[in-house]
């Protein structure tokens, strides 16, 4: 159920929700910032398989869990 309502939005939606720019995302996947910019009105569900792979568990927040003092 979370996951349906997740890749309906788009990917501008979820980094701000996060808290990212869209710098602070690339550094996060290692792509380039203007790959970031291009996707960003997209829904996540239509962004190309590689780049939505790798920027899934970013904006979901798994990176968030693996930090020790939360």
């Amino acid at each position: 159920m979370f996951f349906s309502s997740f890749k309906k939005k788009t990917v501008k939606e979820l980094r701000k929700n996060q808290c990212l720019t869209a710098r602070e995302l690339a550094a996060k996947v290692k792509v380039d910032t203007v790959k970031i910019l291009k996707i960003d009105n997209m829904k996540l569900k239509e962004v190309p398989e590689p780049l939505q792979s790798a920027i899934t568990p970013v904006l979901r927040g798994d990176y968030t869990d693996k930090i020790p003092w939360l």
